[in-house]
């Protein structure tokens, strides 16, 4: 029986918050048969058995308890390490915070930093949980949009700069970006760092995709840049690069100063991930640059089937992207991108992400998520040429 609606006295931030449309999508296929899903930012392929295997042992050899708010120290040092490899940087555990996910390491940021209205910046298109935690701690989004130039998208610093004043109390960058693909260049990095520290701006960098960029090892990252006392975090996650979706386990670098507070705000959230899944993060970082490496060329594999498809169409405006697992693409009169997707879904039974869920400049997009074999991507464009062909 239906419950009667109750008005329940909530937080005031509550009704700002806005329901994801990509669940909306993913929530109504789920219920279908048949379906071939790309909306998840989730590749196709298991966690590497010998990360498995790692987790299995110590859950068998008793490894069931609490673990320090600010992760375990070796998996700290782990992370240290490989951030000091990957980037010729020289920080120490103490900087590192290990957290249940990029996204609760995003929400310990927000709730660290963020104050009751204080401004963010934050580039759009854009992964819409960015947006969300930011608006739960209080603060006022200014959105700054990514344009297409040249067939690529861009970003206008004389625009971002111009945006970040005094009352700025931080931007956050996602690059390679969700869902653009877009990556940040090392020359505007240094630009927009300059102009942060000039004015005291905390840059949060979001770096879940560092290791999927398709021009290099790794993406341009302000890590090869910043000083120990730049108002600088980096959020990552072993998510997307070690194929550890599922695992919630992830990072943050930041100031030594604020290792305490996230380990405070940690205790008053969930004490810290399982001891067992620390450890399997250990060794995917000490044992998994092969596993990268092999997930590099399926997605190299991946993307060239999709890009054949979709700049094909005549319908589609394809924009390649920098990294990242997505393309997103325009779709010739698709100006409700939730209703396109939505009939997508019916029609062919293929679940694509829609465009607006990313902001409004996402609007008559649709990302679809190409992390998968070359027989699903086969399939699933058989079927959407019955949609993008009628």
């Amino acid at each position: 029986m239906e419950q009667p609606f109750i008005t329940l006295p909530l937080s005031a931030r509550i009704p700002n918050l806005e329901a994801s449309k990509i669940r909306e999508i993913a929530e109504l296929g789920m219920s279908m048969p048949d379906i071939i899903p790309l909306w998840f930012g989730e590749g196709a392929w298991p966690t590497p058995q010998h990360v498995v295997d790692v987790a299995t042992n110590e859950l068998t050899n008793g490894n069931h308890f609490y673990q320090p708010n600010s992760g375990r120290s070796s998996l700290r040092q782990e992370i240290a390490n490989y951030t000091n490899d990957l980037y010729g940087t020289l920080i120490e555990p103490d900087r590192i915070t290990v957290t249940a996910s990029g996204m609760q390491g995003l929400a310990l940021v927000a709730q660290a930093i963020i104050s009751a209205n204080d401004r963010v910046v934050i580039i759009e298109p854009s992964w819409p949980n960015i947006s969300q935690v930011c608006i739960i701690s209080g603060a006022i989004i200014r959105n700054i949009t990514l344009t297409i130039n040249k067939g690529r998208w861009h970003l206008d610093m004389n625009r971002v700069i111009s945006s970040l004043t005094a009352e700025t109390k931080a931007i956050v960058i996602n690059s390679p970006n969700n869902p653009t693909g877009w990556a940040m260049s090392t020359q505007d990095q240094t630009t927009l760092l300059e102009h942060c520290r000039r004015l005291g701006i905390w840059i949060i960098a979001d770096d879940v995709y560092a290791r999927l960029y398709r021009g290099a090892n790794v993406a341009p990252s302000f890590q090869s840049i910043v000083n120990v006392d730049d108002l600088f975090i980096s959020v990552n996650s072993f998510s997307k690069a070690w194929s550890m979706t599922g695992w919630r386990l992830g990072w943050i670098n930041a100031p030594c100063g604020l290792e305490s507070i996230f380990a405070q705000l940690t205790e008053l959230n969930i004490a810290g991930p399982p001891g067992f899944i620390q450890a399997a993060g250990e060794v995917a970082l000490r044992e998994g640059e092969k596993d990268i490496v092999n997930l590099r060329k399926k997605l190299s594999d991946a993307y060239d089937i999709t890009a054949g498809y979709l700049s094909s169409s005549d319908r589609i405006e394809f924009v390649e992207p920098d990294g990242a697992f997505y393309c997103f693409f325009k779709v010739a009169g698709a100006n409700d991108s939730l209703t396109t997707a939505k009939t997508i879904l019916h029609k062919t039974g293929v679940g694509l992400a829609p465009g607006i869920a990313f902001g409004e400049p996402g609007e008559g997009y649709l990302r679809l998520c190409y992390a998968q074999d070359p027989a699903t991507l086969t399939q699933a464009f058989d079927r959407l040429s019955t949609y993008f062909l009628s």
